[in-house]
């Protein structure tokens, strides 16, 4: 008698698709952003700005997925470039908020389209239905995690 009932899928190959996903979408980020000379963490700081900025460095920290930790290096490395300015707080001089230049400004829209793209392919990929699910069941993976915090309050939906 043949077996008609699909493979199991376990717990194993799950991790394992998911971290090889994750290392191919950021190849394939890294690849699009090359001409921009901006790798997938820093492109994930402009995004930030762009949407929450100015904000301090500690906000910026609670709200990337990419970087655990205080992101001060990543800062650094776009401040050099002058993609990113530090100015004064002017509600507590004692803070100093992060906000992207002009020329920052003027690379996250590149940065936006970069990451459209592989967005879509996930779509084309998965479905827009599919998506929604697996999103959903990884927040309640992540939840009561660091990494599930970053993203809820990154993605939250007000």
């Amino acid at each position: 008698m043949l077996d008609t009932q699909p493979p199991r899928v376990g717990a194993p190959e799950l991790r394992y698709a998911i971290l090889a996903a994750q290392r191919e979408g950021n190849r394939q980020l890294a690849l699009a952003l090359s001409p921009m000379q901006v790798t997938p963490s820093q492109a994930e700081v402009i995004i930030v700005l762009g949407e929450y900025g100015p904000i301090t460095l500690k906000g910026l920290g609670g709200l990337l997925v990419c970087e655990t930790g205080s992101p001060s290096r990543l800062v650094d490395s776009l401040v050099k470039r002058d993609l990113v300015d530090r100015v004064d707080n002017p509600m507590d001089r004692r803070q100093v908020l992060l906000q992207l230049t002009k020329e920052g400004r003027k690379l996250r829209p590149q940065v936006e389209a970069a990451e459209t793209a592989i967005d879509q392919s996930l779509r084309d990929a998965f479905g827009d239905e599919l998506l929604r699910d697996i999103v959903q069941r990884t927040r309640a993976f992540l939840a009561g995690s660091n990494a599930g915090a970053a993203l809820a309050r990154r993605f939250s939906r007000d």
